[in-house]
Formats: structure tokens, C-alpha cells, sequence
């Protein structure tokens, strides 16, 4: 796939990945208020995402003898790491100032990337991640009831961490591709995330002790009666199914730090979704977070080169070498390094 249209469908996905995780929230609030408890509808999501894709997970079961680290490391990381730990984070904090430290991830994610794997991050992608984090601290109010709980802000911290493994691991398949490795097939990573996410979630959540009978009834949603089931499809299929797979995929055709800040668009999608469908109105602030965190995104998915200047490097060695080389010479001529724009066409490429 050639590196422009590579970096053009990974955006889409990206944000069709926000906009699906961000809905999640507003289907799950009326089955929240209708009397289920949050962690089971957690269980939910997670446990009927992971029937959807028994079928996927059978197909790609060769993934369980030759990355069987990778899929227990999504599965707790990407899947109930996630999760547990916000749910418990907002029982213990306000849910905006959880929102925002879980959405300190993308400025984590530029650090592995910077120190951790020493890659190179544009200052596009800087500016975009203090846009975006500061675009949500208006967005969630965070002004507002702010507590300083420190096992509440440790296990938001935790969520943020558990996050930065999602980006990471997702991001698996571009540094097999680029060592010359088979990468692991994404749909049948996430197959096994849920999976796993399910089978801890069960253990946390305890579902035995859940009223199924509410999934029976109607849910409010503004006023709105919905079938409960309903909610539950939404919740299972959209933001969770194909939230999961255009996720994992953008991330391995832009970058975890691209593809991070993106996901912050996730918070203004799910404010103006429950303007919308459940009468929760914007304040100004909000609004203004929203634009910040949209010029962020912006900026930081522009760092991505738009073209690649040669072909995808055979080895480590020889990427290095001409990497310096052509370092040597950005530094006298002030433009993008070819390593930067061979790193896009590895990704691209996969």
C-alpha cells in the first residue's frame, strides 16, 4: 500500500475506532441507572464481544502456540486492565478527572516510543499530544469536583498504563514486518484479547450474582424507552467488536503515538453523543476542549510523512546506517530524516 493512502485509511479507521469506543458510554449509562451494576456491564461487553469472535479465535488458533505472550499481554493489558481499572478508578474519583488521567496515555505512548523502543517523535506529534490533553481537561470539566484520592488517581494512572500497552501491542504487527517476521494477524489478536479479558473480568465482576432480568426490560435514554437488549448489541457489536479491529489496525498503519492522540477524540465523541442522545448539554469549556482536541489530532496525524523516499530497509544495520547519515544531513538542511519516512513505509507497508 503506498505510504499516503496507507496513512489516509489508518486515519479513518482511527477515528471510526473513537467514535465507536466513544459511543460505548452512552448505551451503557441507561443500563447503568436501569440497575446494573457497572463492572457487570463491563462483564457483558466483554464476555458477549468474545462469543462474536469464537469463530475468529478458532481459525487463528495457531496464534496460541506462536505468540501466546503477546495475546495474555492484550488480554490483560488491552482488554481487563483497561477496564477494571477505570470502573474502579470512578468509584473512588470523578469520573472527568479518571477521563483525564486515563487520557495521559498518548504522552506515555511518545515516551516508549522515545525512550523505550528510541524512536523518533516529531514535534508535530508533541504538540498535538499537549493540544489534546489540555483540549481534555476542558472537556471533562476537570475543575470541577476534583479529589486528590491517591489510590482513585494510582488505578486512573493504572488504566492510563494498561492503555499504553493497547497502543503498544496493537503496534506488534509493523515491528515483525519491519525485522522481517511474519506479523501476528490483528482480528485473531483480539479474538484471543477478549477471550482472556473475559475470562479475568469473570473472576472480578462475578456475573452469577447479576439480575438478568433487567436485560428483559426497557432502559431509559432521555426520556426514551430502549429495549435493554438493544443497548447490549451496541455496547457488544459496536463499541467493542469493531471498535477493537479498526483500532488495532490504525495503529499499525499510523504509529501507537499517532494513533494515541487520535483516540482522544474518543472523549469529545462521547460528550456530544450524550448531548445528543441522552440531553447532556455542552458548557463552553467543553466546546472549547473539543476544538483543542481536534486541532491536536490534527496536528499530530500531519507528522506522518506523506510520501517515502526509497524502499523499506532489509535490516537494522543498514536502517541505521543511512539513518545517521541522513540525520547528519537534516541536521545541516533542517527537513524530515529518511529514517522517519522509512519507519512510515514499514508501516504502511503492513
Amino acid at each position: 500500500m503506498h505510504a499516503s493512502q496507507g496513512r489516509s485509511a489508518g486515519l479513518g479507521l482511527a477515528l471510526a475506532s473513537a467514535f465507536a469506543f466513544g459511543g460505548s458510554g452512552v448505551a451503557a449509562k441507561p443500563l447503568i441507572e436501569a440497575g446494573l451494576d457497572p463492572l457487570h456491564v463491563v462483564w457483558l461487553r466483554v464476555a458477549g464481544a468474545a462469543l462474536v469472535m469464537l469463530p475468529v479465535a478458532w481459525r487463528h488458533r495457531d496464534l496460541v502456540r506462536g505468540r501466546p505472550v503477546l495475546l495474555l499481554g492484550f488480554g490483560l493489558l488491552a482488554v481487563a486492565g483497561v477496564q477494571a481499572c477505570y470502573f474502579a478508578a470512578i468509584s473512588r474519583i470523578p469520573v472527568g478527572v479518571a477521563l483525564l488521567v486515563e487520557y495521559l496515555a498518548p504522552a506515555l505512548v511518545l515516551g516508549w516510543v522515545r525512550f523505550v523502543q528510541r524512536r523518533p517523535v516529531t514535534r508535530a506529534a508533541t504538540v498535538g499530544v499537549v493540544l489534546a490533553v489540555g483540549g481534555l481537561a476542558c472537556v471533562v470539566e476537570v475543575w470541577s469536583g476534583l479529589s486528590f484520592d491517591a489510590v482513585g488517581l494510582l488505578l486512573a494512572l493504572g488504566a492510563a498504563c494498561c492503555q499504553v500497552g493497547y497502543f503498544v501491542l496493537s503496534d506488534q504487527g509493523s515491528q515483525d514486518s519491519a525485522a522481517g517476521a511474519e506479523p501476528p494477524h490483528p482480528v485473531g489478536v483480539i479474538a484471543y484479547g477478549l477471550l482472556i479479558g473475559a475470562v479475568v473480568l469473570t473472576v472480578i465482576a462475578r456475573p452469577w450474582g447479576m439480575d438478568w432480568s433487567l436485560l428483559g426490560d426497557s432502559a431509559a435514554m432521555n426520556g426514551t424507552d430502549v429495549p435493554a437488549w438493544l443497548l447490549l448489541v451496541w455496547i457488544v457489536l459496536l463499541a467493542t467488536v469493531i471498535a477493537y479491529v479498526t483500532g488495532v489496525i490504525s495503529v499499525r498503519l499510523l504509529s501507537p503515538a499517532v494513533a494515541g492522540v487520535v483516540a482522544c477524540l474518543e472523549a469529545v465523541i462521547a460528550t456530544v453523543l450524550a448531548w445528543v442522545l441522552l440531553g447532556e448539554h455542552l458548557s463552553a469549556p467543553q466546546l472549547f476542549g473539543g476544538s483543542l482536541v481536534l486541532i491536536g489530532a490534527f496536528i499530530a496525524q500531519s507528522s506522518t510523512p506523506k510520501t517515502a523516499s526509497g524502499p523499506v530497509a532489509s535490516g537494522p544495520g543498514e536502517a541505521q546506517g543511512q539513518g545517521e547519515h541522513e540525520d547528519r544531513d537534516a541536521a545541516r538542511g533542517g527537513g524530515r530524516t529518511a529514517a522517519e519516512e522509512k519507519l512510515s513505509a514499514e508501516r504502511a507497508a503492513t
